[in-house]
């Protein structure tokens, strides 16, 4: 029984929903459209419809089903954006298999870590990934990412051959789980988030459409990696809505700049720093981007030198800010604006308002409403738990609302504004201190290319507040006339401590620094 209902009311074709369901009832529908369009280095393009797509999911799900992949079973995919991860991930979906994925740029270590707590029976891994992965689990099928054929020159691409029809011998369900999607880490040990097939079914897959954040006719450049919510999420959103997924196989600047002229990209979404280098590659100006419509950004706030950059190329241009967890199946709130003079109080720090499907509020550590405080949500889209993990899960959600750990200032329209992340803000002298707002007084100081802020411990402060710098262009940075500077916007006790220079500052794969490393950088 679920919900007072037989559990065949859920798993009958009759009436059930699943993400499988849903590709499947697309390609019934937009069997001719554009459904997945990948640049394949040297070899060239590869485009597949929405009918070549299910038909490539079809044939995978019948071979994980001869390799005895069932109902709850775990497959793992280990590659980078490529075609394969997308057929593997509906193929597990359609079986009722439970899809999660393992970052290819991770140690060893990490890796057998990541793999004791989700599980898997099976890994699908690129070829240069298979000797890492050796051994972990019962099977393991290497594929390629790039070629001229669809998944050429693998063990994958043979089981891919067989017509014979598929047979709906097994049951799912929408309260399944779907997905176990592991954190980035930027702040601490990678925790599995559940995520069932009902959260993007009634929740997350109708705030993008509901909010036009993508639309039918898109052609949408998918930037973000396949094993982040942010990758997979993004996949899952537009077949639920029909566009076309452009797999561009890079995040470099020249790379990218080619593929939104060559495919007529309309829509792209990726963190600020991926404009910064948009805007400055030297094929900025002569690149045809006009096509766009749409550019999403998040995980930080965007230089408006580059946003009137990108506006001046194309006019029409609209930007989204949008602020999301993968504990809340991606999408917690979004905003759009055409120029930054139409962001509510010209503040930067601007995500927009939650989405119709997730109710939001701003608490202290009281739980009591106020203007600024920590973020709580309630919404069919928040994870089932943490995999393996109920005593995390249990903090998370106490009191009955996703703890979100972020700090926001709500106003009287229900703006979110984010200040900064709960294990981010510095307690120094018993004071609280944002490393946001001293990031954005140092940012403006000239000589300085790039700016994290991270408390560390101290002795005298608890946490001292520490700067990490990238100088520009290598150029020396006059340290009195930065503090100087600085002194003029931040109270003294929000002045940095201890300032270190590196080249460059660490950052995953989105983009995202690393603040975790800074920390223990400085302490060592």
């Amino acid at each position: 029984m679920t919900n007072g209902l037989p559990s065949e009311f859920f798993t009958s074709r009759l009436r059930r929903a699943t993400l499988g369901d849903v590709l499947e009832r697309r390609a019934l529908r937009d069997s001719d459209s554009p459904a997945v369009v990948v640049h394949t280095g040297d070899q060239g393009r590869l485009s597949l419809t929405y009918g070549q797509l299910d038909g490539l999911v079809n044939r995978m799900s019948r071979s994980l089903r001869r390799q005895g992949i069932g109902n709850r079973d775990v497959v793992a995919m280990m590659a980078g954006n490529g075609l394969d991860h997308i057929v593997t991930y509906y193929a597990a979906l359609k079986i009722g298999a439970v899809f999660t994925t393992l970052n290819p740029n991770l140690t060893e270590f990490e890796i057998t870590r990541q793999l004791e707590s989700a599980r898997p029976r099976l890994i699908v891994a690129e070829e240069r990934l298979t000797q890492v992965a050796t051994g972990a689990v019962e099977s393991i099928v290497p594929t390629r990412t790039a070629s001229d054929s669809v998944i050429p020159g693998s063990e994958l691409a043979s089981m891919l051959q067989e017509e014979e029809p598929l047979a709906d011998d097994w049951h799912v369900s929408e309260h399944d789980l779907a997905m176990i999607i592991y954190t980035s880490g930027t702040e601490s040990e990678p925790k599995g988030v559940r995520i069932p097939h009902r959260n993007f079914l009634i929740a997350t897959s109708p705030a993008w459409t509901g909010e036009r954040y993508v639309e039918h006719d898109d052609r949408f450049l998918l930037l973000a990696p396949m094993h982040t919510m942010a990758g997979v999420g993004t996949v899952t959103n537009l077949i639920s809505v029909g566009a076309t997924i452009v797999l561009g196989g890079t995040t470099k600047a020249a790379h990218s700049l080619e593929v939104i002229e060559s495919e007529r990209i309309t829509n792209m979404s990726q963190t600020p720093t991926f404009y910064v280098r948009l805007t400055e590659h030297e094929n900025f100006d002569r690149a045809d981007i006009s096509s766009l419509r749409q550019a999403h950004t998040y995980g930080g706030a965007i230089p408006l030198h580059v946003t009137d950059t990108m506006s001046s190329r194309v006019p029409r241009l609209r930007w989204a800010t949008y602020w999301g967890q993968t504990e809340l199946s991606q999408l917690g709130a979004i905003g759009y604006y055409g120029s930054p003079a139409e962001i509510p109080g010209h503040d930067q720090r601007w995500i927009g308002r939650a989405v119709p499907q997730v109710e939001a509020r701003v608490v202290d550590e009281d739980d009591r409403p106020t203007e600024v405080g920590e973020l709580i949500c309630r919404s069919p889209a928040v994870m089932e738990g943490y995999h393996g993990r109920p005593d995390l899960t249990a903090a998370v959600t106490r009191g009955g609302w996703l703890r979100t750990g972020d700090i926001v200032r709500i106003d009287q329209d229900m703006n979110l504004f984010f200040h900064d992340r709960k294990k981010d803000v510095i307690k120094s002298g018993g004071l609280n201190v944002s490393s946001l707002e001293v990031e954005g007084v140092l940012s403006r100081i000239p000589g300085v290319r790039e700016v994290a802020v991270v408390g560390t411990p101290d002795p005298v402060w608890s946490e001292a507040v520490t700067a990490f710098i990238v100088r520009e262009d290598g150029k020396p940075t006059d340290e009195t006339e930065l503090m100087a500077v600085a002194r003029r916007e931040l109270a003294a006790f929000k002045l940095p401590k201890r300032i270190h220079y590196l080249p460059a500052l660490p950052r995953d794969t989105q983009g995202k620094v690393l603040k975790r490393q800074l920390r223990e950088l400085a302490v060592n």
